[in-house]
């Protein structure tokens, strides 16, 4: 089992995962696009098991790599530093944020296999992509638990899968295999199993900032391995899947 994960972007979700890995006893390497010194406050509240460094360091450091950034960030990423590696793709394509991509708009490839094109010596898994932060953190729960939750996960390599559901299932989760990357569209945006069966039902009313603030703290609905086979099973690929962005989630 991986000692040591990095992370290149410290966002929600990768804020998630940092807590999760600390909690099960593993050491993490944050990093931002904004510099080490930016993230003294979370590794602080994280203890003495995290430490910020730069995303090459993060890189370098991490026996598996988060990386949880935009699209439009993928230019900054240390590919040097990343090769060999097995990289984790939290991300997901919303044109709204990433602006338009045609490859992505014609299907022609997933948001990940952008990714593990622009890191060729790396092998990328998606992971992490279709849940909540609020979420991912409140519904970890320790295998065998009855309300234990699972997430799909989508590779190339048989190998670098193996890896990243062990870590799931340090982390407090079950993973569940969705194929190659060609096919990780499935855990994406306006997806069966993208988000919602995770989320609980919000209370009437919100505005964009109260649904925020909301979803951060709801407990969420576990989710297991069997209904999230049953829901990637039942997506349908359409264009344009990611028309609209749900606040918050997509930073």
């Amino acid at each position: 089992m991986p000692l040591t994960l990095g992370l290149i972007g410290s966002g929600a979700i990768g804020t998630s995962l940092a807590r999760l890995a600390v909690a099960a006893g593993l050491d993490v390497v944050l990093s931002n696009s904004r510099g080490p010194e930016t993230l003294g406050d979370l590794v602080d509240s994280l203890g003495s098991h995290a430490r910020a460094a730069t995303p090459a360091e993060a890189a370098r450091a991490g026996d598996l790599v988060v990386v949880s950034v935009p699209l439009t960030a993928l230019g900054l990423l240390p590919v040097d530093a990343l090769n060999g590696k097995i990289v984790l793709d939290t991300g997901n394509y919303y044109p709204q944020r990433d602006g338009r991509l045609a490859g992505l708009d014609a299907d022609e490839i997933t948001s990940s296999g952008l990714l593990q094109r622009h890191l060729p010596g790396s092998t990328v898994v998606k992971a992490f992509n279709s849940i909540g932060s609020g979420q991912l953190f409140a519904l970890a729960r320790p295998a065998g638990a009855p309300d234990r939750s699972a997430l799909p996960i989508a590779g190339d390599s048989t190998k670098a899968k193996e890896e990243t559901g062990r870590l799931l299932d340090v982390l407090g989760y079950d993973a569940v295999d969705i194929g190659t990357l060609a096919d990780s569209w499935r855990s994406e945006p306006n997806t069966p199993v993208y988000v919602e069966p995770y989320r609980g039902e919000a209370p009437a009313g919100l505005g964009p900032e109260e649904w925020w603030q909301w979803s951060l703290r709801d407990p969420g609905t576990a989710v297991a391995a069997a209904q999230v086979r049953e829901l990637v099973a039942s997506a349908e690929r359409g264009p344009s899947r990611a028309d609209v962005i749900p606040a918050g989630l997509a930073l």
